[in-house]
């Protein structure tokens, strides 16, 4: 299993569809299901023009094929390591071009959002050591006119 980004958490194992509905093509829940993606987010994705929308079915329902799924799949993995929207979007066109292409633009996008991680994991550091220096001089049991937290934010 693989984690689901943040919280290191295992997803559960997508479940299996029976082979009538996916020769008809994935419907939204379904698509949500096996990608790890919800439909909000699929059709969020479409709008944005990161997913292209799928054809439709009977009923006028979309239809989402093995192609699409893979795709929204891709798409999780980047949006959980906290790429933005843009950055999913140009490791998509990197990743559908030339296979025979270096990889050196894809090293650079991800290097530089490793570093815009590292330079927000020192801002929270700074943050968390201002909030601990606050939380550890609070006097919890005085009044509000007189509470160390109040006072230092004003």
């Amino acid at each position: 299993m693989r984690p689901t980004g943040m919280t290191g958490a295992p997803r559960p194992p997508k479940p299996s569809l029976p082979s009538q509905a996916v020769a008809q093509g994935y419907t939204i829940g379904n698509a949500a299901l096996q990608s790890g993606c919800t439909p909000e987010g699929i059709r969020y994705y479409e709008r944005a023009g990161i997913v292209p929308r799928p054809a439709r079915g009977s009923g006028n329902y979309r239809r989402y094929t093995e192609a699409d799924i893979a795709r929204l799949q891709f798409i999780r993995r980047v949006r959980d390591l906290g790429f933005s929207l843009d950055e999913a979007r140009s490791l998509l066109t990197l990743a559908s071009g030339n296979p025979q292409r270096s990889c050196e633009d894809v090293g650079r996008l991800a290097r530089a959002h490793l570093d815009q991680v590292v330079e927000k994991l020192a801002q929270l550091a700074v943050l968390r050591n201002q909030l601990t220096k606050l939380v550890n001089e609070c006097q919890c049991n005085v009044d509000i006119a007189r509470c160390g937290i109040i006072s230092a934010l004003t």
